[in-house]
């Protein structure tokens, strides 16, 4: 493969670490787990594996609220089983990023217990504190992302301080010089043990408005969204000061060689391309969740990667995500056959792909009873929850599918039904086409590294060229539950369909495309 930086040309895997496996019993989990399972992903075909936070934490949030950045909680392990991790992953050619939490800490944090200790502490700045509005009460209008206010009153110092999500999880103050330089030591921390880089939380709201003024009403809010959307975020998030910040996390990362950052940022296409920096100075994959949130048609998607490709600076790299631990499993969102065409919309677009745990073997949402709701947003607004996309893997077909010998933290699928030794066992199921997909996609530059050229279809058939050097790809994806037909420029050979049946074939003039059927083409 050319040479080229890895996170260009390769695939990340997202793990969320308390649902992959559990080596110890206790139904949760763990990095022992992790390495336990990485010939899994080596034989998947993917890159890096992107750790969900791993660091000591009260759980409030699981382990989105940080106690301590420079450590292992002990329900994952201890920083030697880190260690040992970081190393198998590495001997097996994958590379491993973190995830960075900067936003907020947990309340359990010395440096917040020490800023709520005396309003005349020196890490009192470190965080957000104001007093009450005039009339008494929060000092602004913000909401939680969680539902309800943002701020706390602190009975101990008498002024409130600012959570962008739960009460348990302060929001550091980046306008702080010292803050920012700790956090650039908790980057070198990990990096000097050789992590690959970091997935950034929440990048768009480290910086808020410095005289955090109240941010106006959504005249879209509609009754029954999350509380969060009933005001415009204008004041609260994506302030212009952000870059340089990032910048300087960008600094640090650039002090050593070949390192990754990818940033979560719930933005509009505009404003998300923006990240990249000037000079793309900022993170190097500001996240694309366009897929995610598009209308399952040929032609809106087509708009939409029309728009992504023509919005990219110069020089930057894009790159797509189908699913994530905050949203819906792509399986519950489109249904069994049309997973397979996103796998390989996915796989087969230009930029970086990003595969969320389970997804490869078509893992639907598991439904989660209110009563047995662990995620702290469904607690406070019922209907909202993740949990159903965070279920442990299923791995074979015994009890809790070999995923713990305990009982598992969340409930688990039908195992029986859905597990990866028999997708394994299956030349045709969702976990062969995702290896297809992968092994196709590391050997051919095209599909790495290639151009991107949309090509005219009709109906609900989205397709598209991928080009490099003298190789020429065409993907073609059919959408609909119907048949339909793509005229084809020049005679062509079926590569890899997602029917897993007609590699080889030479195709017609014409490509009679079945029903939720996609297929990659050499020109």
């Amino acid at each position: 493969m050319l040479d080229v930086a890895w996170w260009r040309r390769g695939v990340v895997y997202q793990i969320y670490p308390r649902s992959f496996q559990d080596s110890d019993g206790d139904g949760i989990g763990d990095l022992e787990g992790v390495r336990r399972r990485l010939d899994h992903l080596v034989a998947l075909g993917v890159d890096a594996v992107w750790l969900s936070p791993i660091f000591p934490s009260p759980m409030a949030d699981f382990g989105y609220d940080v106690a301590d950045y420079c450590g292992v909680d002990a329900i994952f392990g201890s920083i030697d089983d880190f260690d040992r991790l970081l190393d198998d992953a590495h001997g097996r050619g994958l590379k491993v990023i973190l995830d960075f939490v900067p936003n907020h800490s947990s309340e359990a944090h010395p440096w917040f217990v020490e800023s709520r200790r005396d309003r005349s502490d020196p890490r009192r700045d470190w965080y957000i504190w104001r007093d009450a509005a005039p009339g008494g009460g929060p000092p602004n209008n913000w909401i939680s992302n969680f539902g309800g206010p943002a701020w706390t009153f602190d009975e101990t110092t008498g002024q409130y301080y600012l959570h962008s999500f739960l009460r348990e999880q302060p929001d550091l103050n980046w306008r702080n010089p010292e803050l920012r330089a700790a956090m650039a030591d908790v980057l070198r921390f990990w990096l000097d043990r050789g992590v690959d880089g970091f997935r950034i939380d929440v990048l768009w709201l480290l910086i808020k408005d410095e005289e955090l003024r109240d941010n106006p009403e959504n005249p879209d809010y509609a009754q029954g969204d999350p509380d969060i959307g009933r005001l415009l975020q204008t004041y609260s998030s994506d302030r212009e000061e952000v870059f340089d910040v990032i910048r300087e996390l960008r600094a640090t990362v650039d002090d050593y060689d070949d390192r990754v950052l990818i940033g979560e940022i719930y933005l509009p296409v505009d404003r998300l391309v923006a990240y990249y920096g000037p000079d793309l100075s900022g993170v190097h994959l500001p996240f694309n969740f366009q897929l995610i949130f598009a209308d399952w048609h040929a032609r809106a998607i087509e708009r939409r990667i029309a728009e992504y490709e023509a919005a990219l600076p110069p020089g930057g790299w894009p790159n797509w995500v189908l699913g994530n631990h905050d949203q819906k499993r792509v399986a519950t969102r489109l249904g069994g056959p049309q997973a397979r065409v996103a796998a390989m919309l996915l796989l087969t677009l230009r930029g970086t792909p990003t595969l969320y745990y389970g997804d490869e073997i078509g893992l639907a949402d598991v439904p989660v009873p209110h009563d047995l709701a662990q995620d702290p947003w469904e607690k406070n607004e019922p209907g909202h929850g993740r949990d159903p996309a965070r279920t442990p893997m299923p791995w074979d077909a015994t009890t809790n599918g070999g995923f713990t010998a305990g009982a598992p933290w969340l409930p688990m699928n039908d195992v029986g039904a859905l597990n990866v030794a028999a997708a394994a066992r299956d030349p045709r199921s969702i976990l062969a086409l995702h290896r297809a997909l992968l092994a196709l996609r590391r050997g051919s530059p095209a599909l790495s590294l290639g151009a991107y050229e949309g090509v005219k279809a009709q109906g609900d058939v989205l397709a598209y060229r991928r080009r490099h050097g003298e190789e020429e790809l065409l993907v073609a994806l059919n959408l609909g539950d119907e048949g339909a037909e793509l005229a084809l420029p020049i005679a062509a050979t079926a590569l890899l369909s997602t029917h897993m049946d007609r590699e080889g074939a030479e195709q017609p003039g014409v490509l009679k495309l079945r029903p939720n059927e996609g297929v990659v083409l050499r020109l």
